[in-house]
C-alpha cells in the first residue's frame, strides 16, 4: 500500500484543504483549541490518535494547529502527512526543561538548532548533518517575543527520546553515558531539553519546508541543583502568543515577497 497516494492521510485523518499552509505543532492535543482561540473563526476539524486539528485564519490566510503527541516519531509523521496536503511552514510550540543556569521557568526558549540525541532524524540524515531551524521562522519568533515583551532566550536545545532517561539517569543501565553527555550539553551552553525539534528540523530539511520552534520553560533542574530560586510554571500562553504573532509576521512577509 502506497501511503503517499491516499486522499485522506492515514494518521492525521486530514485531506487536501483541511489544514492551512501554515501550521503550529503542539504536542498535547488539548493545546490545539487554546492555540486556535487566537485565530480568526477557529473551528475543530478532526481528531485521530494523538493528532487533533483546529483551523482558522490569520491575516486572511488559512492556518491550523495540529498536535503531534510526544516525541520525534509521531512529530515526523505529522509533518510528513501535512506536507503531502500542502503545508509549507511549521512552527513547533511546546514545553521544555532548562539546562543553562540563566534559563528560568516562565521564559520562552527559541531554538536555533537541536542536539540530535534521538532516533527519528537518523532515518532521514547522517549524524553529521545538523538539525537547524529555518532562519526566517526563527527571526519571526525572536521579533515576536521582543515585541510582546516576554523574557526569551535563543540558542541550541537538546532532544531526547526518553523523558526518564533525563530525569532518572542514575537508575538506567547506561547511566554513565547519559550523565557524560548531559555534562557536555551544559558545558556547550545548551539552553534546554525537549523531545521534538531535532526530528522536525531534520525532516523539514529533507522535505524542503520551513520549521522553527519555541518553548515554555517549566523548570530548570540545574538551577535547582545550584540552589537558585525558581517556581514551577505550566502557563504556556506566552509561548503560544509568540508563535501566533510569528505566523502573522511570516504570512505578511510571504505576501510582500
Amino acid at each position: 500500500m502506497d501511503m503517499t497516494q491516499r486522499s485522506v492521510m492515514y494518521h492525521i485523518g486530514l485531506s487536501q484543504g483541511e489544514a492551512g499552509e501554515y501550521v503550529i505543532l503542539p504536542g498535547d492535543p488539548g493545546r490545539c483549541e487554546a492555540i486556535a482561540r487566537y485565530f480568526d473563526a477557529p473551528a475543530f476539524v478532526a481528531s485521530n490518535r494523538e493528532f487533533t486539528t483546529w483551523s482558522g485564519s490569520l491575516e486572511g490566510a488559512h492556518v491550523s494547529a495540529v498536535s503531534t503527541g510526544i516525541g520525534g516519531p509521531s512529530a515526523a509523521i505529522a509533518m510528513e502527512e501535512l506536507h503531502q496536503i500542502g503545508v509549507h511552514t511549521f512552527l513547533r510550540i511546546g514545553t521544555c526543561g532548562g539546562i543553562r543556569l540563566d534559563v528560568q521557568s516562565g521564559d520562552v526558549v527559541i531554538a536555533t538548532g537541536a542536539v540530535r540525541m534521538e532516533g527519528t532524524s537518523r532515518e532521514y540524515a547522517p549524524v553529521e548533518f545538523p538539525a537547524v531551524a529555518d532562519f526566517d521562522v526563527t527571526q519571526a519568533l525572536a521579533e515576536s517575543a521582543r515585541a510582546l515583551g516576554y523574557p526569551y532566550k535563543i540558542g541550541v536545545v537538546q532532544c531526547k527520546d526518553s523523558f526518564y532517561g533525563q530525569h532518572s539517569p542514575d537508575r538506567m543501565p547506561v547511566c554513565a553515558a547519559l550523565e557524560q553527555k548531559w555534562e557536555a550539553w551544559k558545558r556547550l551552553g545548551v539552553l534546554a531539553s525537549e523531545m521534538e525539534s531535532a526530528a522536525l528540523f531534520t525532516v523539514a530539511a529533507a522535505l524542503g519546508v520551513r520549521c522553527g520552534s519555541c518553548f515554555h520553560v517549566i523548570w530548570n533542574q540545574e538551577r535547582e541543583k545550584a540552589g537558585l530560586d525558581q517556581t514551577e510554571d505550566h502557563d504556556t500562553d506566552a509561548a503560544v502568543r509568540v508563535a501566533v504573532e510569528a505566523l502573522r509576521r511570516l504570512i505578511r512577509r510571504d505576501r510582500e515577497n
